[in-house]
């Protein structure tokens, strides 16, 4: 086949060329995959899937004082001993039980009181015998006296000789000075007789102060000592004590938030146990040193009211409020809502309110951070229900399921 043949077999008819350029069928396809598309979004958005959200009905402002900082922290007992005896001895008995209430100076438990009774008397026998003879001693004292005056009255008369005179004032003398030995020998007794008493009331363990038992850690027949001696067969404490009146709280406020703390400053406190108990509190002090691992500050904290449901080691979260506003001062309105419930959308603050099974977006107004919620000043009205925290993908009109409790 010569060259030109082949040209013209390889040429492309123009009526071809304009039949596969031709796509205009493709676009009523593209349509009705966009509307199928839609369709399913639509459904989606009708009938799909809910979103679980965590909501919560918005609080009134109020005129009361806003939370300017949460924290946590726990209940802790200023006054707390751990009651051992002043000597080592084995228990005799032990009168106290966990949960009991004590007054100061209770007997709490008694050590073996044998040795000590037996000291005792032996000091009191030895008293005894020293104020004998101290009475024996009186009384040889002033037959000597007596005996001095005669020859005083004889030697006037020269009736005796000084030699006898002499004799009997020297007796004086000595029954004087052994008077004031026996005096001296008595006091010693006395106190002797004084230390084993005191020996005998350290064999009775009282209570230091009025409290609650909250430990009983020694049994009877066991050895107590109030140092560690004898590894794991001696006892260093039989009991601890707390004084529920001197309970407050401590909390760890981070060091960057300090400056909304002062003393004096009001506080609301509230149980993990009892989260609807609202406990009135006040600021005590600010430890001034701060925790270096944890940037922390320790905040000392009173309890305004004495309760039993209150006890050591129990976990608080505690706000703290705004100082009274002084008089014809106004407050700012609004309703407090969490920060996490607010979010950013085109440059505008918005929420999401519960409206039935939708969530509907509202633009709002936010005003201060108090703590971690957030005042709004217009764009809610309280007793409205919103998105505690609302997800990365919640939209306008999404259907959600309020999560069970919240």
């Amino acid at each position: 086949m010569s060259e030109p043949d082949l040209l013209e077999a390889l040429r492309i008819d123009n009526g071809e060329r304009e039949g596969r350029g031709d796509r205009r069928w493709l676009w009523p396809l593209v349509l009705v995959l966009v509307l199928a598309l839609v369709g399913i979004g639509g459904y989606r958005a009708l009938f799909g899937q809910a979103l679980t959200v965590d909501t919560i009905v918005v609080e009134t402002r109020g005129v009361g004082p806003a939370t300017l900082l949460d924290a946590t922290g726990y209940v802790v007992a200023r006054r707390q001993a751990t009651v051992s005896s002043k000597i080592s001895g084995k228990l005799a008995e032990v009168l106290i039980e966990e949960g009991e209430r004590v007054a100061a100076g209770d007997v709490l438990a008694r050590l073996d009181d044998a040795d000590a009774k037996a000291q005792v008397a032996l000091r009191q026998a030895r008293v005894a015998a020293a104020r004998a003879q101290l009475g024996q001693i009186e009384a040889q004292l002033e037959q000597a006296r007596r005996a001095e005056r005669r020859q005083e009255g004889l030697d006037a008369r020269r009736l005796t000789s000084e030699e006898a005179l002499d004799l009997a004032r020297t007796q004086v003398r000595t029954l004087e000075a052994q008077l004031a030995a026996s005096r001296s020998q008595v006091q010693v007794a006395e106190a002797e007789l004084a230390v084993a008493q005191v020996d005998y009331d350290n064999t009775i363990v009282r209570a230091p102060f009025a409290g609650v038992v909250v430990a009983k850690a020694a049994q009877p027949g066991e050895i107590v000592s109030p140092v560690s001696a004898g590894g794991g067969f001696t006892r260093t404490g039989i009991g601890t004590i707390v004084d529920m009146a001197s309970l407050e709280i401590e909390v760890d406020v981070n060091e960057a938030f300090i400056d909304r703390v002062a003393p004096g400053q009001p506080v609301v406190a509230t149980l993990d146990a009892y989260p609807d108990w609202r406990i009135p509190a006040e600021v005590i002090a600010i430890i001034p040193t701060a925790e270096r691992a944890k940037a922390t500050i320790r905040v000392r904290i009173a309890i305004l009211v004495e309760d039993p449901r209150l006890v050591p080691e129990m976990g608080v979260r505690v706000s703290f409020l705004e100082a009274p506003q002084a008089e014809g001062k106004r407050q700012a309105n609004g309703v407090l809502v969490p920060a996490t419930a607010v979010r950013a959308r085109d440059g505008a603050s918005v929420v999401y309110v519960v409206d039935g099974e939708r969530a509907r977006e509202r633009s709002v107004t936010p005003g201060a951070e108090l703590g971690e919620q957030r005042l709004i000043e217009a764009g809610l009205t309280p007793g409205e229900r919103i998105v505690r925290t609302p997800p990365a993908d919640l939209t306008d009109g999404a259907r959600i399921a309020p999560r069970p409790g919240a």
